[in-house]
């Protein structure tokens, strides 16, 4: 690709004036002078439309048994399967205008955590050199609550996992890595359209009450108490090759209850999973269509509006069925009606902030100068929200005392700086290190006339319509008329509320985790970056956030052997299949089998559904394919020990082929003699489908 930032002299001259006006003084300018420099500098990107595009996608699946699972922090809720593998979906945009480029990477996971980030940061720049760096590379977590966990550097998030846990880690990060190398090598010369639209009957409020503590004229400025608005951008190449596209919406990924043990990238990754199909995806492909579903601030926002039990909908598969093909079916809309081109180049800011001791000032908060506190959770967090009860109950709040043990907390634990919050852990005080992180990123991308606010939160819905207006009044001065919150984004701590939803203390608040100002201050200091992209300024990059890889502790255990019967073999069938079945009926085969987390199959599949054609197999399910289900489970076969069952099951879809099919079993076994792992196979017996 031809860099051509310094090719315009009228760019060149902005630069000089800039660098006059002591553009790279990182304090927050006068406005006046922002407005001078504003006007000053010449934009080499007015009315771009071309751009180089690349997309790529990779396995992020971790051990698919016997390992916690990240989001409804339940001790019992331990992998023991797949529904869907999770996969990192990873963009590349570059603009020749300004010789600038930005990575956008959406993950099916619960949180991209601090760890993950930094490491996914540290192998580009072994690789790239300085093309790729916090700067311009945001990673953002779908936030399903049904992949596995123990993938944080940070304490909190690994308790219920039983701590930390580097395979799935490691997983991750060369997942990401990998897709973004896919994006990059596939970088080609195209454009991006832009659609918008509302979606109306997918996600309600979870907590209302605490919404409607917004002031009324605020509210009085949208007809719903959730974001119903879908944004989607269609990357395609100049050749009409469809590279993909991004969308984002805002819900929770919690259409699957906390009673699942199968892993799952929930609606969203089913939603990711039909367009793909539509489009002819091969996941195992350099080069393929990518849809990636993106989150946004989606705090107070549930995908069950039917209700449900257990954090999620009524029923598991079908409520995530009904969510995600909802968000598939406005997404494939609004891709196939796109006309509207993306206009500009792209441009980003990017900074750390130490979000335990900011300054709030006045005009940011309510006329009066605040400062942000050391991370603690109030006792609602512990309670859950309305759609995943925990322990005690919501509301928990020293605004308005009504039990024991919150008169306890208010009255020994509770600061002033956390105003109306009854502190049950104070995780920043923890020694030798805090249990949350405090040095956080923030961050926003420009992507033509689009900017992504990336916040390492879970903003609620009014949290994000104050943030995203502020961006808009800063940032339309360089063409922005739309700006996505990009929520969950390359680090986590916790929830953002606003001011009144905050002394609620319900959920959301009490998971605020920096005090009643924390979203005044992220306002603050993303105006900061604003400010600085529209006088072409640099920001000081921060304080540098910890790095704790070499600090991990676990009380896990791998797999030590894996055993069978004597007379049976590893693959060997336990159950088989019938002879026959019809259409709509459940295949259900079950094996003697080895622990997956001997080889975790990443970019590979547990089972295929094989149908015959002449002498040959031809694949045509995986265990990725929502049609079907990789079980596994612990036998005991006393007196032998280590000893496990693998049921696979294929509900066969309305249009299958008639035919003859078989299922086979792929796995690793462990012996308990050598320690080596080797692999072995097993099938099904032949049966037909009329």
């Amino acid at each position: 690709m031809q860099r051509r930032f310094f090719s315009s002299p009228r760019l060149l001259a902005a630069v000089a004036l800039a660098l006059a006006l002591g553009a790279c003084d990182t304090d927050t300018p006068d406005e006046d002078a922002l407005s001078t420099r504003s006007d000053a500098l010449a934009d080499p990107c007015a009315g771009n439309q071309s751009f180089q595009v690349g997309a790529g996608i990779y396995d992020i699946t971790g051990p698919a048994a016997e390992l916690g699972m990240m989001g409804y922090a339940m001790v019992d809720q331990k992998t023991a399967g797949i529904h869907q593998r999770l996969r990192s979906r990873a963009f590349v945009i570059s603009s020749a205008c300004n010789g600038k480029r930005a990575v956008f990477v959406s993950a099916d996971v619960g949180q991209v955590f601090q760890g993950v980030r930094q490491q996914v940061v540290e192998r580009l720049r072994a690789r790239y050199g300085p093309l790729y760096t916090d700067d311009n590379v945001l990673l953002s977590a779908t936030h399903t609550h049904s992949g596995p966990g123990g993938f944080s550097h940070y304490a909190l998030y690994n308790l219920t996992v039983l701590g930390y846990d580097k395979q799935n880690f490691d997983a991750i990060v060369d997942g990401i890595y990998q897709s973004i190398v896919r994006a990059h090598d596939n970088l080609a010369p195209g454009g991006i359209r832009v659609a918008s639209g509302d979606l109306l009957d997918a996600s309600i409020n979870r907590s209302p009450e605490a919404y409607l503590r917004n002031p009324s004229t605020e509210r009085a400025q949208s007809a719903y108490d959730t974001d119903k608005r879908m944004t989607l951008l269609r990357l395609q190449g100049d050749d009409g090759r469809e590279v993909g596209l991004i969308n984002w919406f805002a819900v929770h990924g919690t259409s699957m209850g906390n009673d699942n043990l199968l892993i799952s990238g929930d609606n969203k990754g089913y939603a990711s999973y039909l367009f793909e199909k539509n489009k002819g995806a091969n996941y195992t492909a350099q080069r393929t269509f990518v849809a990636a579903f993106a989150q946004s601030n989606e705090g107070d926002v549930t995908p069950n509006i039917h209700g449900g039990t257990n954090g999620g909908g009524a029923d598991d598969f079908e409520s995530t069925e009904l969510s995600g093909r909802k968000q598939y079916t406005l997404a494939k809309t609004l891709y196939d009606s796109a006309t509207v081109p993306l206009t500009g180049g792209v441009d980003y800011r990017h900074a750390y902030v130490k979000m335990d001791e900011v300054q709030v000032a006045p005009q940011y908060a309510d006329g009066l100068a605040h400062t942000t506190c050391e991370a603690a959770i109030g006792d609602s967090m512990l309670a859950g929200a309305e759609d995943g009860p925990g322990f005690g109950y919501e509301g928990a709040t020293c605004e308005d005392i009504d039990s024991v043990w919150t008169v306890f907390n208010c009255t020994l634990f509770t600061t002033p700086c956390q105003g109306e919050k009854p502190i049950a852990l104070e995780m920043g005080t923890m020694q030798p290190y805090p249990w949350t992180p405090e040095v956080l990123p923030l961050q926003v991308v420009k992507l033509g006339n689009v900017a992504l606010v990336a916040v390492p939160f879970e903003p609620t819905t009014m949290a994000g319509r104050r943030l995203r207006k502020s961006v808009l009044a800063q940032l339309s001065p360089l063409g922005v008329d739309q700006v996505i919150i990009a929520g969950l984004s390359n680090a986590y701590a916790g929830y953002l509320t606003t001011r009144e939803e905050y002394a609620k203390q319900d959920y959301e608040g009490a998971s605020t985790h920096f005090g009643p100002w924390q979203l005044a201050a992220v306002q603050q200091e993303v105006d900061k970056l604003t400010l600085a992209m529209r006088t072409g300024a640099t920001v000081a990059p921060g304080p540098t956030p910890r790095d704790l890889r070499n600090e991990q502790t676990t009380v896990q255990t791998g797999v030590v052997y894996d055993d069978k019967p004597l007379l049976a073999s590893f693959g060997g069938l336990v159950a088989d299949a019938r002879a026959a079945y019809t259409r709509g009926e459940t295949v259900s085969v079950k094996f003697w089998g080895g622990h997956p987390k001997n080889n975790l199959r990443r970019q590979g599949s547990f089972l295929q559904v094989q149908r015959k054609s002449g002498t040959s197999w031809v694949t045509v399910a995986n265990d990725w394919d929502w049609e079907t289900k990789y079980r596994w489970q612990r036998y005991d076969c006393a007196p032998t020990f280590g000893c496990s069952h693998v049921t696979t099951e294929w509900k066969i879809p309305a249009d299958a082929t008639p035919g003859t099919y078989r299922i086979r079993h792929d796995g690793d076994w462990k012996s308990g003699w050598d320690g080596l792992i080797r692999a072995y196979s097993g099938t099904s017996r032949e049966f037909t489908v009329n």
